[in-house]
């Protein structure tokens, strides 16, 4: 054998001998982790839907003046829950650790924040679902991340990728629950950190399959619309009008919201006396307006269908936004997204009163968007979710109104955990000043 061919065989040999390290994909080992946290976030979302399911159905039968005795009582428990095993905290807290705490989201707080939530969720309180599951789903990526010994900005990815599967698996919408995650961290970058898109994406698919196979939710529009055909481009005019309105109504939620603030931070007592205080304050709006009670996902339709007059619109979209106030304010546990749809649903029908030539659809999606927008400064995820839930096709006019509602928001965000350190002490600064 001449020399040539034996040193060939040499290096094959060699080469067989060493592993192959070689991969010609960007599949890796970090996508199995991303895609297992997917499916455990459908699991648990799934779970956590059904329950609420059987307890709202339950508790849905105290109607009439049961309502006030009902919501109190619950008010009480999930107060003493609150009590006994932890404050759970709220989104603020959530924003403050991933942005402050190295991305971790303690799992801790999961059993106080699953139990009081069921409870407010269920008996009607005005706030949804999505914040205890991105709690929990959020806190599983981290209690995930440290198995696998998981540092820094990976820890902080798997986190939010965990928080994204949570919310994906409510609205049905793998892109919107990804950029919501990463949006709602800062009131000015839509994307500080880039690095958890692809993370939050994988896990949200995964997620979205399992949830959607559990509880066959999220598999098309939620709320039924009228179908939209774009006249001109005098729509996005219209668009930007009503947005214009919609967050003047974000401004008197955020304005009532730190009313009542200050009203419960006067009451030295217990959480659970506040939580009390504040569901004999909630049976009594849903009393006299029972479309008020519970976080309007099944009520928008009821609102959208219904044949209602001006009066009892005006006292829908005033009492709603009362209720989501009390309920923030007072300790009861959920999300305000979806109440915020409800309270642009209501807004956009009333105005329709006013502008019926223009059409429904774009009038409540624009009012929709841009309270939300201005509340949660989430204009990206805002319209692809929107658009996902309601079936409204032409992204620009949502986009629009999202912006317009972005762009006109409070200066100081609604969740002050947004900001960066650095203006929280500034804030707080000035905020002691003007007080003395």
């Amino acid at each position: 054998m001449k020399l040539k061919r034996r040193r060939k065989l040499v290096t094959y040999l060699n080469i067989l001998d060493q592993p192959i390290r070689f991969n010609p994909f960007v599949f890796s080992r970090m996508f199995l982790l991303w895609a297992i946290l997917g499916l455990l976030g459908g699991i648990i979302s799934g779970g956590y839907w059904i329950i609420l399911e059987y307890l709202t159905e339950f508790l849905a039968e105290f109607q009439g003046w049961y309502v006030i005795p009902t919501m109190a009582f619950c008010g009480l428990l999930a107060g003493v829950i609150i009590h006994l095993i932890g404050d759970p905290g709220e989104i603020h807290l959530i924003v403050n650790n991933i942005r402050f705490n190295k991305g971790k989201l303690d799992p801790k707080n999961n059993p106080s924040m699953i139990l009081s939530s069921l409870l407010c969720v269920a008996s009607g309180g005005s706030l949804g679902p999505e914040a205890p599951l991105v709690q929990v789903t959020g806190s599983t990526g981290t209690w995930l991340g440290k198995i696998f010994r998981l540092k820094g900005e990976e820890l902080r990815s798997l986190s939010i990728a965990g928080m994204a599967s949570g919310f994906t698996a409510l609205f049905g919408a793998p892109l919107g629950g990804s950029l919501f995650s990463l949006e709602i961290l800062h009131h000015k970058h839509a994307v500080e950190y880039y690095k958890a898109i692809i993370p939050a994406l994988v896990a949200s698919c995964f997620s979205y399959i399992v949830f959607a196979v559990i509880v066959h939710l999220g598999l098309g529009p939620i709320w039924d619309l009228p179908a939209y055909e774009m006249d001109s481009v005098f729509d996005f005019v219209w668009a930007v009008f009503f947005a214009m309105l919609a967050t003047f109504v974000g401004w008197m939620f955020i304005f009532c919201t730190k009313f009542f603030k200050r009203a419960f931070s006067k009451i030295k007592s217990p959480i659970y006396i506040k939580t009390l205080i504040g569901g004999i304050a909630l049976g009594i709006i849903a009393y006299y307006l029972p479309l008020t009670r519970y976080f309007g996902h099944h009520e928008i339709n009821n609102l959208i269908a219904g044949d209602l007059t001006v009066n009892f619109l005006v006292a829908i979209l005033v009492f709603k936004i009362i209720a989501i106030a009390v309920t923030v304010t007072s300790g009861w546990r959920g999300g305000f997204i979806i109440p915020l749809f409800f309270t642009g649903t209501a807004l956009g029908l009333l105005i329709h009163t006013v502008f019926p030539s223009i059409s429904l659809s774009l009038t409540i999606v624009s009012c929709m968007a841009a309270i939300n927008a201005c509340v949660t400064r989430t204009p990206m995820s805002t319209t692809i979710l929107l658009a996902t839930l309601t079936g409204f096709t032409y992204f620009v006019p949502i986009l629009f109104a999202s912006l317009t509602g972005y762009f006109l928001a409070p200066r100081i965000p609604f969740i002050g955990s947004q900001m960066d350190e650095k203006e929280q002490r500034k804030t707080q600064k000035n905020l002691r000043n003007s007080s003395e």
